[in-house]
């Protein structure tokens, strides 16, 4: 695809609420059509209260929507910037309408989701092509940039974050503390179906090389669906209390599987994982997400100019080498009759 014949960036991501009203339209829209107890949605959404009824993820959004703004125009790439959720205002068909109004007439996608999954890359398409239909012929197209979990703009922020982690650790204790990459469970039949783990684990292995830490473990976090149905583990609490009984002092809490501090982040990671730290005796750092970092930024901005030409670099680590550009028609299919709605 030549690059004339894009003419703007859409940031799409999951969205979240921005006060107490909020709230249960908010995961109304999350749960439609999946069969979810009305004492599970309280249950959630006293998560929220607990933060005023207000998701960080669309403050950030804006803030990382911010700095790319002026990153393009440092590198003279002359295209608007959008921004829709599948979940809540600003909601992708409000944007795509917007974005026709506009006259734009192909954009590229930035998905807030490393990783290849239904719920991180698939599901988002699906949202997309549905707005677009319901908007008729003239509709934006648009095309998803390829999944950054091996960038270097992905993986060298993620380095300097773990390493900073470990400066807060007794340089005598650093040897013996242990890493727990985490990152959003999903359900097993689905993992089956794309390359989510495999991605994470190289992400993790990485980033743990570049610090040159060998004790580490991908866990999982935020699990949202029924008992019985098989999700991915071990859980983050579980583990914590595994690595207290196997005699462990430090742990250091990395959310690989997400790129900025949201409620899945402030509530799962800072408020219940520390508490249970707390109640084990175990001395918890968590590690920061890479956000607006200013080489994840640039990331994005290399991934937008290697569709601008015919010749791009497409960096990758690591020996997957880079994800493709265009999404396979089976790739990341819903085998679950289960749709989770894990924040991306």
């Amino acid at each position: 695809m030549s690059g004339s014949s894009y003419d703007a960036v859409l940031l799409v991501s999951f969205g979240g609420p921005e006060g107490l009203a909020d709230v249960m339209p908010f995961l109304r829209n999350v749960l439609k059509g999946r069969n979810v107890p009305e004492s599970r949605m309280l249950e959630v959404a006293h998560h929220y209260e607990l933060f005023g009824g207000i998701s960080p993820l669309n403050a950030q959004n804006r803030d990382l929507i911010s700095a790319l703004r002026g990153e393009l125009a440092h590198a003279n790439l002359n295209l608007p910037v959008y921004w829709g959720n599948r979940n809540w205002h600003p909601f992708l068909l409000d944007t795509l309408r917007q974005m026709q109004n506009d006259g734009v007439r192909h954009a590229l996608g930035f998905f807030t989701s490393a990783y290849n999954s239904y719920s991180g890359c698939r599901q988002y398409r699906e949202d997309i092509e549905r707005a677009r239909q319901t908007l008729g012929f003239a509709a934006p197209q648009v095309d998803k940039l390829r999944a950054f979990y091996n960038h270097p703009g992905f993986i060298e922020p993620s380095i300097e974050n773990l390493s900073r982690a470990f400066a807060r650790i007794p340089s005598d204790r650093r040897p013996a503390t242990c890493v727990a990459f985490t990152a959003h469970s999903i359900p097993s039949s689905m993992a089956q179906s794309c390359d989510y783990q495999d991605q994470l684990k190289a992400a993790c292995k990485l980033v743990a090389d570049g610090v040159g830490h060998l004790n580490w473990s991908l866990v999982y976090q935020s699990r949202s669906g029924p008992p019985g149905q098989p999700w991915l583990e071990p859980d983050i609490l579980e583990h914590l209390t595994d690595l207290e009984r196997n005699g462990v002092k430090d742990v250091i809490i990395a959310p690989i599987g997400f790129i900025s501090d949201h409620l899945e982040i402030v509530f799962d990671l800072d408020t219940a994982a520390r508490q249970h730290c707390e109640s084990i005796g175990l001395n918890m750092i968590r590690c920061a997400t890479v956000g607006c970092h200013p080489r994840f930024v640039s990331m994005i901005r290399e991934l937008i100019e290697e569709r601008l030409h015919s010749n791009p670099l497409r960096p990758a680590l690591g020996d997957r080498g880079p994800s493709h550009d265009v999404c396979p028609v089976d790739c990341c299919p819903m085998v679950s009759k289960f749709r989770e709605g894990h924040p991306a």
